[in-house]
C-alpha cells in the first residue's frame, strides 16, 4: 500500500521541505487516482522509515499521497477460510489480543516492531512496501504464504469501482522484485489463510530490549498438509524460506501422536536451517558468519520446538 512506511497526511514542518504537495484522500480510488495523477508521488502512511530517509536527506518526493484517512484499510475481514488484513493496519493494532487469537506470529511480530511511538504509527503495508530486511513482519509473511492484493488504475474489462482494478500477488514475489508496484498501484490487502496451527515468531536483537533484528524467525505448521513452513528473516534482503529443511523435519514428526519429535531432530533442523540461510562465505569461515549462523540455529529450533508443543 504505501512506499516507505510514512505520515498520516505528513504535516508538520519536516513535510514542508520535502514535498510540494500533499494529498489526503479517504478512499483506495481517490488514492489510486491521486497516484495515478501525479506519478512522482509517494504514498504515506506511518512515517516510521519515509521520514528517516527524508531527514536523512536521502529522499525528497515531489508530491506525498497521505492514507491515514482511507479507513477501509485499518481493519480486516474473514473471506473463504482467510484473513483480509487492511495495509493500515499498525502495529499497536495487530498486537492487541483480538488479533492475537486470529494470527499469533503476526501479532508477536508487531509486538516486538519497536517502542510504542513507532507500533502506533507503523503500518502492515509500509513493512511490506520498505521491505527492510529487518521489517519483522516479513518473515511471518512468508512463511503464511501471504498474498498481496494490489490497487490500481482500472484497465478495459478489469474488475473493480470507480476506474479502479485489483490483482493478487505473493508476499515473496513483491520481496524478492520478481512482481513490482506499477504506477499508481498500492498494497490495499494482505490475504492471510487462517490456519489455526501453532505458529511462533522470535527474533535476536544486538542488544537487550526492543531493537532492530539481526535475525528472526517465522514458523507455522500446517497439520492439514502434514507441514513446516519456515521463514527466515534480517540475514538477507529478504526472508529466505529454508525449503528442504522444511520438508525434511516435517517428514519425522508424528503427526498422528501428538506431533512429537525427537531432541535430536530438532537441534538438527535448527542446525539445516542455518546452513542453508547463512553460507560460509570462504574458509576460514569469519567469526561473525558463525555467530549469525548459531543465532539462526538456535532460534529456528526454539521456534519448531514451541510450536510442536502449543
Amino acid at each position: 500500500m504505501h512506499a516507505p512506511d510514512s505520515p498520516q497526511g505528513a504535516q508538520g514542518p519536516q513535510a514542508s521541505h520535502a514535498a510540494q504537495s500533499v494529498t489526503l484522500p479517504v478512499s483506495l480510488d481517490e488514492a489510486v487516482a491521486a497516484l495515478t495523477a501525479m506519478p512522482a508521488a509517494v504514498p504515506v502512511a506511518g512515517g516510521t522509515d519515509l521520514m528517516a530517509a527524508v531527514n536523512a536527506g536521502l529522499l525528497r518526493p515531489a508530491a506525498l499521497v497521505g492514507l491515514g484517512r482511507i479507513n477501509e484499510i485499518r481493519g480486516w475481514q474473514y473471506q473463504d477460510g482467510h484473513a483480509l488484513l487492511g495495509a493500515g493496519l499498525t502495529h499497536a493494532r495487530m498486537g492487541r489480543p483480538d488479533f492475537a487469537a486470529l494470527i499469533p506470529a503476526l501479532a508477536a511480530a508487531a509486538r516486538a516492531a519497536g517502542p510504542p511511538q513507532i507500533r502506533n504509527a507503523g503500518t502492515l503495508g509500509g513493512n511490506i512496501a520498505t521491505a527492510a530486511p529487518t521489517g519483522d513482519a516479513l518473515p511471518v509473511l512468508a512463511a503464511l504464504e501471504a498474498m498481496l492484493v494490489i490497487v490500481g488504475p482500472g484497465e478495459p474489462g478489469t474488475a473493480g469501482s470507480a476506474g479502479t482494478s485489483s490483482r493478487e500477488i505473493p508476499v515473496s514475489h513483491l520481496l524478492a522484485g520478481r512482481d513490482m508496484l506499477r504506477p499508481g498501484e498500492l498494497i490495499g490487502f494482505v490475504r492471510v489463510p487462517l490456519l489455526h496451527a501453532p505458529q511462533v515468531f522470535l527474533k535476536a536483537t544486538g542488544r537487550t530490549g526492543p531493537g532492530r533484528a539481526v535475525a528472526s524467525v517465522g514458523l507455522v505448521l500446517d497439520p492439514a498438509r502434514r507441514g513446516v513452513r519456515c521463514a527466515i528473516g534480517a540475514v538477507a534482503p529478504m526472508p529466505l524460506r529454508p525449503l528442504e529443511a522444511e520438508q525434511w523435519v516435517a517428514s519425522l514428526i508424528d503427526w498422528d501422536g501428538g506431533r512429537s519429535l525427537a531432541p535430536e531432530a530438532l537441534d538438527a533442523f535448527g542446525e539445516y536451517v542455518a546452513a542453508a540461510c547463512v553460507p560460509d562465505q570462504g574458509e576460514p569461515v569469519p567469526p561473525g558468519v558463525l555467530h549469525l549462523r548459531r543465532t539462526v540455529a538456535v532460534l529456528a529450533r526454539r521456534a519448531l520446538g514451541r510450536a510442536l508443543t502449543s
